[in-house]
């Protein structure tokens, strides 16, 4: 089909998708048909299970990393990286949209490259607080920039926020506190305690998560879910079953119900990826980030300070985490009257529910 409204550019990771797919479901709310929606990824991105699911159309690029050193690897990730530009380039020059969306990432330069080429409107979109390089060189020509962050350096910005999954979107802590932690098979009487490294795992978090736990194996008061991820979950395996005591402790490999999690929980320990800010200022969750080290820009640490200045959170580095320190800071949180209430509203403070909204009216207001 040609003559879509919008191609949708950008993906490999989570963070990049699901604002992607909000913005798609925003403009669909707005009239345009799923089939005006074109969504292109990257070859190995977890695109591939998201966006069908969510009913739109996906066309993936070739595309890596290219490593620094001389090699046969270098040689084939920029022949693959080529292989990419010149597929953007047929592929906006063949479905003609009246904008492109970039978000950053592999599939988003060959399509805003491509675009520019054949001179049709791109609109950046940056999930961080720190720009990818995919979005500062294509931020150079683009109509508009879209920034989750405040002071966020592109050009021509355009503060939208970040939009969230709409599933998310609809969780009331007050209104469905109860029935989630019931679903979760947690007592009304315990603190739930969430520690996240995101579907691949996090081995700082994972570790000094089961250290906490064991100091905390003799408390009552106290719940734990510990979403281990895929890539530790056989190496911590007798780790975690050597947990045990009155300690309500539950390890899963993946979470598949993010918002019952969320709508359950007094505090969550994560990482600092964008989208995990966004979900956390969305439902108003108090939160320890461990920001991920060496991060590109350390955009993790710069996307921590929205919700740790406002109150909303406490940053751990990740050098200074262990069992102890988590430990620590939970229970500052839980033992202080009032305090956990006090970061829920205050995270809530700078949510923007609307960002989808505002990045589709972008869209629209640009496109040709």
């Amino acid at each position: 089909m040609t003559g879509r409204f919008a191609v949708i550019a950008g993906g490999g990771t989570a963070g990049h998708v699901h604002p992607g797919l909000a913005v798609a479901l925003a403009l669909v709310e707005r009239g345009h048909p799923p089939c005006s929606i074109l969504y292109v990824g990257a070859e190995r991105g977890i695109e591939h299970e998201l966006v069908p699911r969510a009913g739109f159309e996906l066309v993936t690029l070739p595309g890596r990393g290219i490593p620094r050193r001389l090699s046969v690897d270098a040689a084939r990730a920029a022949a693959s990286v080529g292989r990419g530009m010149m597929g953007g380039y047929r592929l906006v020059g063949r479905e003609r949209p009246r904008v492109v969306l970039s978000l950053g990432g592999y599939a988003a330069l060959p399509c805003a490259v491509g675009a520019g080429l054949h001179r049709i409107p791109v609109v950046v979109h940056e999930q961080n607080a720190a720009p990818g390089a995919a979005n500062r060189v294509t931020g150079r020509w683009a109509r508009a920039c879209a920034v989750s962050f405040a002071g966020t350096p592109l050009p021509n910005p355009v503060l939208t926020g970040n939009p969230v999954r709409p599933e998310m979107l609809e969780v009331s802590r007050d209104r469905d506190r109860a029935s989630a932690r019931t679903r979760l098979g947690i007592g009304a009487d315990r603190t739930l305690v969430v520690v996240t490294g995101g579907s691949l795992g996090a081995l700082r978090l994972n570790e000094a998560a089961l250290e906490a736990a064991r100091a905390w194996q003799d408390r009552d008061d106290l719940a734990v879910r510990h979403i281990v991820g895929a890539r530790d979950w056989e190496l911590l395996a007798s780790r975690r079953a050597a947990i045990s005591g009155r300690l309500a402790y539950e390890a899963v490999r993946y979470e598949d119900d993010m918002p019952t999690v969320f709508a359950a929980a007094d505090v969550v320990v994560s990482r600092a990826g964008a989208s995990t800010i966004a979900e956390l200022a969305a439902v108003g969750v108090p939160s320890v980030l461990v920001p991920l080290p060496g991060a590109p820009g350390d955009h993790q640490t710069a996307n921590a300070r929205a919700l740790v200045d406002v109150g909303g959170a406490r940053l751990v580095p990740d050098e200074s985490l262990d069992g102890d320190t988590l430990r620590r800071a939970v229970e500052e949180l839980v033992a202080t009257p009032g305090l956990m209430e006090a970061m829920a509203a205050a995270a809530a403070s700078i949510g923007r529910p609307d960002a989808a909204d505002r990045v589709a009216q972008l869209l629209e207001d640009h496109a040709s």
